[in-house]
């Protein structure tokens, strides 16, 4: 956790006290003025500012949480490489201003305080909004790099509570801090690990596939280094530097760090303060004297001044540095007793003998021309204990299997090439190991076609519905059309496995507001929930009968271009467990809501459409780990019974703010569960080339 802190302590630290020094600065003139009645206002603003910023933090959040996995990675690279150019321009901002900084809010302040009260909240709410920003998407990209918000937070923390201290102590002029140097230094430090958070974002980017190059390393230290040792993670954490990289990620990174490093040292010099020039001393009376004069000493030699750029051109050198070294422990030789295993498209396993019981690291080596696809499998039954996927030509990467009583071979599948399968070794002696059998295309492919199927039939089931809505509008029976827009949202709810290939027709048929400037008034919210939105806040039919249309007429479309769309298979498995945490983000959250309050009954329909995907997939599953269905059924029921308790007799459901705690946490946590017990199915049935 530690190692990931240092980064969000710093900009913490630094956004902190520039934030703090503008609070400090508004209160001292303030108070100096006998103005002490208007603190209110410069408080108001800052929590304002405050709100302002956790809020926007919890939006990343929120939004990422929503995405595929590409598209997270596609979501994460693109805001790393947004806090990049924040962090960047805060630098070199901070650099110029960092002199005359105190007396521009002074000014700022004098001009609020002759214009009321609502001017000097903006002024402060501007001044402190902006610092948390940026320190909320930092903190969300360094997060993201770390897979954990525990050791960013608790840095930025740190790093806020020590601000907070300094802009104290100034405040009251017990301290005295040389502003210029410290945002000159700490600015150094941020360009470097402002460097390594582009790299991530590259390596994000090409890994959603925005970009390419995602195979083509630059260089892969992976078998000389141990990803687990104290200081490849303390690099890791402080300067986003990995053992394994892309071209891109080099380049991003050293063009990075070259020019803006250059451009900040020459700032540096530019702004340095000129030497004060001694002053002319007068010069005394010479008084008569029979004594020689004296002879004029030699001035003293003036101490050596270190140069200015000493301090960024060790920054930049540090990475290379701390990275040799790390080799040079290493002996740049893999850890002892690993096995290396050569893999090409003529030679694959070369140098495998049967391994020992128990969990086992091997270091495989792409010795071929091809990037590759390496699987250790039973020979028998082509079962994976293992896998490294797109191992670049030259490249070594890990593979870590736990080894058992059983057969053992490699398959390398090269890119655009035939899989090739290395001899068998046979290993005794150990206990039973758990692998899995590969998925193929074809196995995939009967499910596949009955879902399409399932899905077809259900369009045409909810084009029926729609028009039956619609027809309850256009005749001004709206009554009558509260009571049929729910069954319709419902039968489309039910077919969320296909939200996938329904594309931009989804937005237009169940989009919300999250995004739209107008809110429910803007022209982009359409479908079941602007119907919702009117039906149940008193619209009248003529102002609901165009989206009524309208709806009948993306439906009628979709249903057309559904049978014309491409369906991965691979997304059907996925498909298993996105649904139902979709709906723990939007319906059981109520940010799906519109009126209705029938949050619960969509719930229920995207359980019965995880239930109808789980059904065709059963057969693989089965055949893959029996117990893991039982287990799925029955937190399925578990959560359907508690939903199912909150259906009327009357058919009416119980809106989710009206559920007692106890309920609403019972359910929360059996949906929870159903997740965790969920979310092996997409690994189990990926697809393998192994197969």
């Amino acid at each position: 956790m530690w190692d990931d802190a240092f980064p969000s302590f710093l900009i913490g630290l630094r956004e902190g006290l520039e934030a703090g020094l503008i609070v400090s600065v508004l209160v001292a003139t303030l108070v100096r003025s006998g103005e002490r009645a208007r603190l209110p206002h410069v408080w108001t603003g800052v929590a304002a500012a405050i709100g302002l910023s956790l809020s926007f933090g919890a939006i990343l959040t929120f939004t990422a949480a929503n995405l595929s996995g590409t598209g997270q990675e596609a979501f994460g690279g693109t805001l790393s490489l947004i806090a990049v150019v924040f962090v960047t321009a805060m630098v070199f901002w901070m650099r110029r201003s960092a002199r005359t900084f105190a007396g521009e809010i002074k000014e700022k302040v004098t001009a609020a305080l002759g214009m009321g009260a609502g001017v000097l909240v903006v002024t402060s709410f501007l001044a402190v909004g902006r610092e948390g920003l940026e320190t909320a998407l930092f903190l969300w990209t360094t997060a993201q790099a770390a897979g954990s918000s525990s050791g960013p937070l608790t840095g930025a923390a740190a790093g806020l509570l020590i601000a907070a201290a300094l802009c104290w102590g100034l405040y009251r002029r017990a301290l005295h801090i040389n502003l210029t140097r410290f945002f000159t230094i700490t600015g150094a430090v941020l360009i470097v690990i402002a460097a390594g958070v582009l790299g991530y974002g590259m390596r994000d980017l090409q890994e959603g596939g925005v970009l390419p190059g995602s195979t083509a390393y630059a260089f892969d230290l992976s078998a000389h280094l141990d990803p687990g040792s104290w200081y490849v993670t303390v690099v890791q954490g402080t300067l986003n530097l990995t053992p394994q990289m892309t071209w891109l990620q080099v380049a991003a990174y050293g063009a990075y760090l070259t020019v803006v490093m250059t451009l900040f040292v020459r700032g540096v010099r530019g702004t340095a303060s000129p030497q004060p020039q001694p002053q002319p001393q007068p010069q005394p009376q010479p008084q008569p004297t029979t004594e020689p004069a004296p002879t004029k000493s030699a001035p003293a030699n003036p101490a050596p001044r270190i140069p200015r750029w000493t301090l960024p051109a060790a920054l930049v050198c540090l990475p290379a540095l701390v990275a040799g070294i790390a080799v040079a422990v290493s002996d740049g030789k893999p850890a002892s007793g690993t096995p290396v295993i050569e893999v090409s498209a003529a030679d694959c396993g070369k140098g495998f003998t049967a391994p020992k019981p128990g969990r086992q690291t091997f270091q495989v080596r792409n010795s071929g021309s091809r990037t590759s696809e390496i699987y250790l499998i039973d020979p028998v039954s082509s079962a994976v204990y293992g896998e490294v996927e797109g191992i670049a030509p030259g490249t070594t990467r890990a593979l870590i299997a736990t080894v058992g009583t059983g057969s053992y071979a490699w398959r390398c599948v090269p890119s655009g090439g035939k899989a090739v399968t290395s001899a068998a070794v046979t290993v005794s002696g150990g206990g039973s190991t758990k692998a899995v059998l590969p998925v193929s295309e074809k196995d995939l492919a009967a499910p596949l076609a009955a879902y399409r199927k399932y899905v077809d039939q259900g369009l045409a089931d909810l084009l029926a519905r729609t028009r039956t809505l619609q027809r309850d509008i256009d005749a001004k029976k709206l009554d009558k059309a509260r009571s049929d827009w729910l069954p319709a949202h419902e039968q489309y709810a039910s077919l969320g496995a296909a939200y996938g290939t329904f594309g931009d027709w989804d937005a237009k048929i169940n989009g919300r507001t999250a995004g739209l400037a107008g809110g429910v008034d803007d022209p982009a919210f359409t479908g079941f929930h602007r119907i919702e939105y009117g039906l149940w806040h008193g619209e009248s039919a003529a102002a609901l009968a165009p989206y009524a249309k309208r709806l009948t007429s993306d439906v009628a479309a979709l249903r057309e271009d559904f049978p014309k769309e491409d369906f991965d298979p691979g997304d059907l498995p996925l498909r298993t467990h996105e649904i139902l945490e979709n709906t723990l983000h939007r319906e059981l959250s109520g940010s799906a809501d519109y009126g209705s309050g029938t949050e619960l009954a969509t719930t229920d329909a995207n359980l019965d459409g995880t239930r109808e995907l789980l059904s065709l997939l059963r057969p693989l599953i089965d055949k893959r780990d029996a117990e893991l269905t039982s287990d799925v059924d029955t937190w399925m029921r578990r959560t359907e019974r508690l939903v199912l308790a909150q259906h009327g007799k009357d058919g009416s459901w119980t809106p989710l703010g009206k559920l007692s705690t106890v309920d609403r946490q019972r359910l929360d946590g059996s949906l929870g569960q159903l997740l965790e017990e969920l979310a092996p199915i997409p690994d189990l049935l990926e697809i393998r080339k192994a197969a």
